[in-house]
């Protein structure tokens, strides 16, 4: 009966999962409408969807659910922590966007796939199996793929790109580990959410707040805050992100860390490159190669593989 209960709980993480790879595929196509479009610099964007992501979450949290913006106290200083490592990997991610492309960059982002197996390994006592191990190979393969790794001519090109993709993967698998870990702390997904968008908010204002650049990306003087000016649709689009792919698909994603190890949710979300790359041809006229789409077909083999090979062990355990 227990192992019944664990195997609806592990269907309903993967429907959770990939509903959130499907919405955050979106979000990589906002920034880098934003960033083409306006030449808003990238961390001074991450600041703006911070900020209107605390603002929908308050209005929603406050009139559907008022208990869940209370915090206990001593939960206070952990979510301090999560919101300066979020800070650091979304605002990763966001340059990685700028530089590389949307299609390219959500790619990159996901060599955290190995890195979050392997620290989950380390700090969570996750298991390490070979279903996953395969998985994990062939998800990195298509990662390759899709990023031109292959290439000497990408490194030289685009070095600093591909080195931020990277380091965002590496950020998106601490920031994947912590998820895990707040919902084995009895946190819910989008108290947590609220409270880790909202410090990361402050922390991208101080950022932003400092003068000449100091940070690459960020405004160049105080005076850029409000970047967008009288440029009302440029505001529309940043709301519309913020309150739409960012609270929905984040939100799911925390959520299917609390019905899932997090190396497997983070597997099931390299999906989310392939979304992304078929919105960014459509709405960017970005395209991909025939090696780079042979990279993302890689990366959803090495989903289905995971699910299939680890739903048919999951049977095997209960016979």
């Amino acid at each position: 009966m227990s192992t019944l209960t664990h195997n609806e709980t592990a269907s309903r993480g993967y429907v959770v999962a990939l509903a959130s790879a499907a919405i955050l595929s979106t979000t990589a196509v906002f920034i880098r409408y934003l960033t083409e479009t306006y030449h808003i610099p990238p961390l001074l964007l991450a600041f703006w969807r911070s900020f209107f992501v605390v603002l929908t979450l308050l209005l929603a949290l406050g009139l559907s659910h008022p208990a869940l913006l209370r915090l206990p106290r001593r939960q206070l200083p952990y979510l301090v922590g999560y919101g300066l490592l979020f800070t650091v990997f979304n605002g990763l991610w966001t340059l990685s966007v700028a530089l590389n492309g949307a299609a390219v960059a959500t790619v990159l982002v996901y060599s955290s796939a190995a890195f979050t197996a392997l620290l989950a390994r380390w700090l969570l006592k996750e298991s390490l199996g070979a279903v996953k191990v395969v998985a994990i190979v062939l998800c990195l393969a298509g990662c390759v793929l899709v990023a031109d790794a292959l290439d000497p001519a990408a490194w030289d090109r685009n070095l600093m790109g591909i080195l931020t993709g990277t380091l965002a993967g590496l950020g998106y698998a601490i920031y994947s580990l912590m998820g895990r870990s707040a919902a084995q702390r009895g946190l819910n997904p989008w108290t947590t959410l609220l409270y880790m968008f909202g410090f990361a908010t402050l922390f991208f204002l101080v950022l932003n707040l400092m003068p000449g650049e100091m940070v690459l990306g960020t405004a160049i003087s105080p005076a850029d805050i409000f970047w967008f000016g009288n440029a009302w649709a440029g505001w529309g689009v940043v709301i519309l992100l913020a309150a739409g792919p960012t609270v929905a698909g984040f939100g799911l994603y925390n959520t299917s860390l609390g019905l899932l190890p997090s190396s497997v949710a983070n597997l099931i979300l390299t999906t989310e490159p392939v979304f992304t790359a078929v919105l960014a041809y459509f709405l960017l006229g970005e395209q991909l190669s025939g090696l780079q789409i042979a990279g993302s077909l890689l990366i959803l083999g090495g989903v289905l593989f995971l699910r299939l090979r680890g739903g048919r062990r999951g049977r095997t355990a209960v016979t």
